[in-house]
């Protein structure tokens, strides 16, 4: 049973490599405190739309001292086109001001410390302890949800950090920074959540989803 299930979790990965050799987080950032703010931002939006607002942020406010005492109508006007602006901005301000007084201006690089900051929850953390800290870590996102739980029926949890601990049990942990952005980007671009591209698939003869499209 133990190697089926090893077995299982090479063709899984095999297959998504398959569409994204070397799969990358979409938003754009220089360090990890644009990482992590960018990722605090795109809640509720998209990826391409955050890079549209990002540039103009970090020029104004390149740092977590610049942003701790950024004006908060200012940040507002500048993250508008994202939607919710205003709680998102006394958000990531409340942020920075958490960084710079509990972790002296630097962001933390672990687990632990990151979901003490405001808005930051295990979903951002990882994303950030995988993308900017090279650090072992999965990602649950609505996305990883579908995939792991109606589609590929890795998990029968509904709870996020309940399916995040069975994919950690799933696969060996050499992978998991490969699953983390590989899950993300398969889930965004071909097991969509409406009309999946099982046509292409490369999981398709693997797939135990009951409604997926015949090729």
């Amino acid at each position: 049973m133990e190697k089926d299930k090893n077995l299982f979790a090479e063709k899984i990965v095999a297959g998504i490599k398959k569409h994204f050799p070397n799969p990358r987080i979409e938003l754009n950032y220089k360090n990890e405190f644009e990482l992590l703010i960018a990722v605090l931002l795109s809640a509720q939006t998209t990826d391409k739309k955050v890079n549209e607002v990002t540039p103009q942020l970090f020029s104004k406010y390149p740092t977590p001292q610049k942003l701790a005492q950024a004006d908060i109508n200012d940040l507002c006007k500048i993250i508008k086109p994202l939607g919710f602006f205003k709680r998102k901005s006394e958000l990531i301000k409340k942020c920075a001001q958490k960084i710079c007084e509990q972790f002296n201006g630097k962001i933390p690089s672990t687990l632990e410390e990151l979901v003490q900051l405001p808005g930051v929850g295990r979903k951002t953390a990882s994303a950030v302890l995988v993308n900017a800290f090279n650090k072992p870590a999965i990602v649950v996102d609505t996305h990883v949800i579908r995939i792991a739980t109606e589609r590929l029926k890795l998990s029968k949890e509904k709870d996020a950090e309940k399916i995040e601990l069975d994919l950690a049990k799933f696969f060996p942990q050499k992978d998991w920074q490969f699953i983390a952005n590989g899950f993300v980007l398969f889930g965004r671009y071909i097991c969509t959540a409406k009309n999946p591209n099982c046509a292409s698939c490369q999981l398709y003869n693997l797939c135990p989803y009951e409604n997926k499209a015949i090729k």
